[in-house]
């Protein structure tokens, strides 16, 4: 897929308030510190679509960015922010939960993961829930090249070992980096795929 344009359309702070168009979602989430700024900015090839902040949990809203003219990425806020005031975060889980199980226009959700962590409890309590509420998705590795491929591909096995109670079979998985564009190729021809 090429990304001839990227755009951003609006923000939600409710689910609700979500915009009324037909275009299919492809939702991005992951923990606060995951990079998910940066990979959606490196997926669209523009530095400045999504705001790279230096302290994590900056997204607080629901942001929609209208690609191509014909699909929307959708960046949600980070999980476990532990900065932000507990009822603040309930409330985020609360409509970011709203978001992906009632919206009718998603597609596809890809869930951030750091490489450089083996499992963490939080990003694999988010993906069984996904699985319970029949939620497709797919996990993104990010940050690759702050490790080493042998480490990276022990964390994700790790990872993929940790669902497998949860999961039939392996769920789908990218290796990227920001930095490198690694994985953009691979990403955008699954986009295009669920598109199609």
């Amino acid at each position: 897929m090429k990304i001839s344009s990227a755009r951003f359309a609006t923000s939600a702070a409710d689910y609700r308030d979500s915009p009324q168009t037909e275009m299919p979602e492809f939702a991005f989430i992951g923990r606060s510190n995951v990079g998910k700024s940066s990979l959606l900015n490196m997926l669209c090839n523009k530095k400045a679509l999504a705001r790279v902040s230096q302290k994590p949990g900056h997204t607080r809203l629901i942001n929609f960015f209208v690609v191509n003219e014909s699909w929307c990425l959708v960046d949600l806020p980070g999980y476990g922010y532990a900065k932000a005031p507990k009822a603040e975060r309930n409330r985020f889980n609360d409509f970011v939960a709203d978001y992906l199980e009632h919206r009718d226009n998603l597609t596809h959700v890809f869930v951030l993961i750091d490489c450089r962590h083996e499992p963490q409890k939080i990003d694999v309590d988010f993906v069984t829930w996904l699985v319970e509420c029949e939620i497709p998705f797919s996990l993104v590795f990010t940050k690759s090249d702050k490790n080493k491929p042998g480490r990276i591909k022990t964390n994700r096995d790790l990872f993929l070992e940790a669902l497998t109670e949860y999961v039939d079979g392996e769920p789908p998985s990218f290796i990227t980096s920001s930095k490198n564009n690694d994985g953009r190729p691979e990403l955008l021809r699954a986009i295009g795929t669920m598109i199609d």
